[in-house]
């Protein structure tokens, strides 16, 4: 269940801000050029993984100035929980990814299994090439089974919440990025 309103702002207002939303925007602008620099030439299909890539998905597209084709992928670790837990597919990449040069748009790089196991479904389903794009990499020194290609900010190991990622089920839709106090 999704948090009440009054928790939802309680959260909020405990929370520090570590991105602005000036922020946020250049670093979107930052990644959609090296998409474009590095796909333009390729018509990749884009997925995009429900729901955290949402607002990064919706503000990319328009910024990107290739033909693409795009599906998203429903997968989830988390749902309101703040810790990752077992892999839900809710909408599992499917055969349009044969032979295809894939481009995987997630919210954020925490540990890397969902991104991982995103990966390998769609190199098993027959992709020919796997890009990731990832609005946030969090950085907690920790290994992870995979790095993303395309990475707009780097974020410290702390829980947060903003710009399609959710506290709770909350606040996805702020234009700025704050954490956990």
């Amino acid at each position: 269940m999704s948090t009440s309103v009054q928790r939802a702002r309680d959260i909020l207002q405990q929370a520090q801000l570590l991105c602005t939303a000036d922020e946020v925007q250049a670093a979107l602008h930052k990644v959609a050029r090296e998409i474009n620099g590095a796909l333009s030439e390729m018509h990749p299909l884009v997925l995009s993984v429900m729901g955290g890539a949402v607002v990064f998905s919706g503000q990319l597209l328009p910024l990107l100035d290739f033909p693409l084709d795009f599906d998203y992928v429903h997968v989830s670790r988390y749902g309101d929980a703040r810790a990752g837990g077992v892999m839900h597919w809710k909408v599992a990449p499917h055969e349009s990814v044969r032979h295809r040069v894939v481009l995987l748009l997630d919210d954020i790089l925490d540990e890397g299994h969902t991104l991982a196991a995103l990966q390998q479904r769609v190199l098993a389903l027959g992709a020919a090439r796997c890009y990731s794009a990832v609005f946030a990499d969090k950085r907690h020194g920790r290994a992870k089974p995979v790095q993303a290609d395309f990475v707009g900010i780097e974020l410290p190991d702390r829980f947060v919440f903003g710009y399609g990622m959710d506290i709770e089920g909350a606040w996805r839709n702020l234009p700025a990025i704050y954490a956990v106090k």
